[in-house]
């Protein structure tokens, strides 16, 4: 097999350190099934990166008072740390604040798009706090989503992934001051999904994505493909134009996937056209993210994608988790409720971790984690590699086929390869089980 698989784990944005309920979303498992595809001979490419510009991380470094700066070099190393004790690494890593030249690439990129008509600037309704004038995105607005009715910042809702924004958030508010959000009408780049809608079908139609995630694509093309800025005024992330706009930053993101990954395959790549014909080298792409991001990937990412001229079948499909608790409640960096991952990677075999959170992974429902079940799962597993498996020959062979299949990007679920791949015997399929261990 020669084509190109590219395999992508949504950026962490350092905000905080990563937790426990981080590695057991996106990056252990993208790497557990790009090392399996290795294993079947698929030439792979391994895509994540960090995500500096959501001003998530101005509101984390306000509570800290501290500079985002001075938060970021903390926080973004030990994001790194993290993903290097739990033996995750990238063939591309996107790291935003210090490569000028992929804020260079992206900048270019949406200009490009603009200046030739792929997507529209035209005046837009925004909203700005009335008490404040904070523009109301991402963390600076909150409410209640308009689908599920679940509380929510502005983006996407933790709940359902729904876009949400300070228009069409129930009882929108400032979370700076509390102020009510007023219009402002600002001229910007705007993506109107809407006119993406046969494309996106075509798109949808040939990729592999959850129960969860169609049920979001159906509501939109049920109620209506939304419009989404491409860029915002505010002061935080990489600027478009010379008039105080910034990129937004899920854009941002989208396009130096499209971007970066071309560039990794071909350095000279620069604008649209050679992208494009850098990405006639991919076979598929297979995202992996939370529950949270089902609509910046299933939605946003393939209309930038088209508006950029990237024909329909580059999209493998998405594997999506939910969320993954702890103690009963849901991690959260905001509220210090976390086992941090650099701390208890230090402390534990990561073999065993990257194990454990295959066996417990949040993919089908939410899951949680406890030390009593992991310190458990710990002295188990330790007896369950040396046994040598449970079943006869025959079984075991039947067991180590399903494990194989259960880490296709299609159905991937490590933790019914890693249950078929002790029950059989460990040594019988060591390249499997290394995929999940990291060895």
């Amino acid at each position: 097999m020669d084509t190109l698989v590219v395999v992508t784990a949504t950026a962490p944005t350092p905000n905080g350190s990563l937790h426990v309920g981080h590695l057991s979303g996106p990056f252990i498992a993208a790497d557990v099934a790009a090392r399996a595809a290795r294993v079947r001979g698929q030439r792979t490419l391994t895509v994540s990166g960090l995500d500096p510009h959501q001003n998530h991380v101005l509101a984390m470094a306000a509570k800290e008072a501290r500079t985002p700066e001075a938060m970021l070099d903390e926080y973004e190393e030990l994001v790194r740390r993290s993903l290097r004790l739990a033996g995750v690494g990238y063939d591309v890593f996107a790291d935003p604040r210090a490569d000028a030249g992929y804020r260079d690439m992206v900048a270019r990129l949406l200009a490009e798009l603009a200046a030739t008509g792929a997507v529209e600037v035209e005046p837009v309704t925004l909203a700005r706090c009335a008490a404040c004038g904070t523009m109301l995105h991402y963390a600076y607005v909150s409410g209640d989503c308009p689908w599920c009715g679940a509380g929510s910042c502005g983006g996407t809702c933790e709940a359902c992934g729904a876009f949400t924004t300070a228009a069409n958030l129930s009882g929108a508010s400032c979370t700076r001051c509390g102020g009510a959000p007023e219009d402002i009408t600002v001229a910007i780049p705007l993506l109107r999904l809407e006119s993406c809608r046969a494309v996106l079908t075509d798109i949808w139609s040939r990729a592999a994505m959850p129960v969860r995630v169609r049920s979001l694509l159906g509501h939109y093309l049920e109620t209506g493909l939304p419009g989404v800025p491409l860029a915002y005024p505010a002061d935080w992330g990489i600027p478009h134009g010379d008039d105080g706009q910034r990129i937004d930053v899920w854009v941002e993101m989208g396009l130096g996937l499209l971007a970066g990954i071309a560039r990794k395959l071909d350095a000279s790549a620069s604008g649209a056209d050679d992208y494009l014909a850098a990405w006639q080298q991919v076979g598929e792409c297979w995202h992996f993210l939370g529950i949270d991001n089902a609509f910046y990937f299933g939605l946003l990412f393939p209309a930038l994608f088209s508006a950029a001229g990237l024909r329909p079948g580059w999209l493998g499909g998405l594997v999506v988790n939910g969320f993954y608790r702890l103690d009963g409640l849901k991690f959260s960096t905001s509220r210090n409720h976390a086992v941090w991952a650099h701390e208890f990677l230090a402390d534990e075999d990561p073999a065993v971790v990257r194990m454990f959170l295959c066996w417990d992974r949040p993919d089908r429902y939410e899951s949680g984690f406890t030390r009593q079940a992991y310190a458990q799962f710990r002295d188990w597993v330790a007896a369950a590699l040396a046994s040598g498996g449970t079943l006869p020959p025959d079984l075991a062979d039947a067991e180590i086929e399903r494990a194989g299949h259960a880490l296709e990007f299609a159905a991937f679920d490590p933790g019914l390869a890693l249950r078929c791949l002790l029950a059989a015997g460990p040594s019988r399929a060591p390249g499997l089980l290394a995929a999940i261990t990291g060895s």
